[in-house]
């Protein structure tokens, strides 16, 4: 399967979380899929939120390792900082 039908799936799944990070102002990103893992991004309060690990390891790894059982391996990262001229 193709990266870019894989990374279509992935957004599917994540669609289906959004709403429910939304509420809170926040959200989660799709930054790549390299070798069956999936790398994530948190932005919006989810990026500073103290329970995100439980909202990420409850919610979003769960729902993608359950509905696209090729991923193995979900990776989140949080933008610290963003620099701009």
């Amino acid at each position: 399967m193709a990266v870019i039908d894989r990374e279509k799936e992935v957004e599917e799944v994540l669609e289906k979380i959004r709403p429910a990070l939304a509420i809170d102002e926040g959200n989660i990103v799709l930054v790549k899929v390299e070798n069956n893992e999936v790398y994530l991004e948190l932005v919006g309060t989810c990026a500073t939120c103290p329970v995100s690990d439980m909202t990420m390891k409850d919610t979003v790894i769960l729902a993608i390792k359950q509905f696209l059982p090729w991923v193995k391996a979900v990776r989140i990262g949080q933008s610290k900082f963003s620099i701009t001229e």
